[in-house]
């Protein structure tokens, strides 16, 4: 079960995602949070901020829409509490980073290389461009995107691997990837929360107060296995860890099988703080009941041609069995 995302090295391939867990410290009352592949914090950013205000999260069909507003207490918190805490359970931890502006992005991948024990840096790129007319999301410009990405890499430490978390807002998602690899990015992860917006129909207003929100939950999970599959097609070497909808073990084979060598668990994790082994388990289980004897195995097996690979077991016994389509 054991992969790796550039020089970032796991024991498994499960992750938590992004905003979903603060620093892991909220999860080690119901797992060791030191058995995840990796605990993806809350987005850092150099300065503390406030947030959007409440209510910032609604409930919606097979999804939840979230509007936190990137609170946070800033960097210098973040590596004086947070960070050493992680650490301190044997966890591995991958950093989130969000900011204004391509020199914040640099500042924070410079702060966070001189940290010990920082596994990976995960660029948000889901954040308001300040300097871009109508502040547009770097994610959905490949160019603002790259500059980013291109900010971080050429200060981040060289053996701290870059991510590049994508969005699917956006036209060509495989250009923005194209665009985030020729910058320098080691991995990407697939997808950030896809806009969207509801409104209560007895208060007449939108929900969350603060309109529009991130919509996360099973009912994105189909567009990220979209968005993986395509962009694994067109970069086969390029790592790519899979994140949207993921409750189950099935799910995270899903996006394994489209090409991530990785997964993050986010959403699920409201309902069942102990999601993450739990789905550990089930993908294992899903493997073996394949005859799958390595996770490498299984990663992009979709985009194989039909009738050219199949796995068969045998009694107790498990074998690989190539056939063609006569057979």
């Amino acid at each position: 079960m054991s992969t790796a995302i550039g020089r970032l090295e796991l024991p498994n391939p499960i992750m938590t995602a992004s905003g979903c867990a603060a620093s892991g410290r909220e999860l080690a009352r119901f797992f060791d949070v030191s058995k995840a592949g990796a605990i993806v914090t809350k987005s850092v950013l150099l300065r503390p901020h406030a947030g959007r205000p409440t209510p910032r999260m609604a409930e919606t069909p097979s999804g939840l829409l979230n509007a936190i507003g990137l609170q946070g207490p800033g960097v210098d918190v973040f590596l004086q509490r947070d960070l050493p805490w992680l650490l301190s359970r044997g966890a591995r931890a991958v950093v989130s980073i969000a900011g204004g502006g391509d020199e914040e992005y640099a500042e924070l991948a410079i702060r966070l290389s001189e940290a010990p024990g920082v596994g990976a840096i995960e660029i948000n790129l889901s954040v308001p461009n300040v300097a871009s007319r109508g502040g547009r999301d770097f994610a959905c410009d490949a160019r603002a995107a790259a500059a980013v990405v291109n900010a971080v890499r050429s200060r981040a430490r060289y053996d701290v691997p870059v991510l590049a978390k994508l969005s699917p807002d956006v036209t060509d998602i495989v250009a923005v990837a194209h665009a985030c690899a020729d910058a320098g990015a080691d991995g990407l992860t697939m997808i950030n929360t896809p806009r969207g917006m509801a409104i209560d129909t007895t208060t007449l207003r939108p929900v969350p107060a603060g309109g529009p929100g991130g919509l996360s939950g099973p009912a994105v999970r189909p567009i990220a296995v979209d968005c993986v599959f395509r962009v694994h097609e067109a970069l086969p070497e390029l790592p790519i860890v899979g994140v949207g909808g993921v409750t189950s073990g099935l799910d995270a084979l899903e996006l394994v099988l489209a090409g991530a060598r990785a997964v993050q668990v986010g959403t699920a994790i409201f309902a069942d703080p102990s999601a993450p082994l739990r789905i550990l388990r089930e993908l294992e289980e899903a493997l073996d009941g394949h005859g799958i004897d390595r996770l490498s195995d299984a990663v992009g097996l979709a985009h194989r041609p039909p009738g050219t690979v199949g796995v068969m077991r045998l009694g107790e016994s498990r074998r690989r069995v190539d056939f063609d389509d006569r057979h």
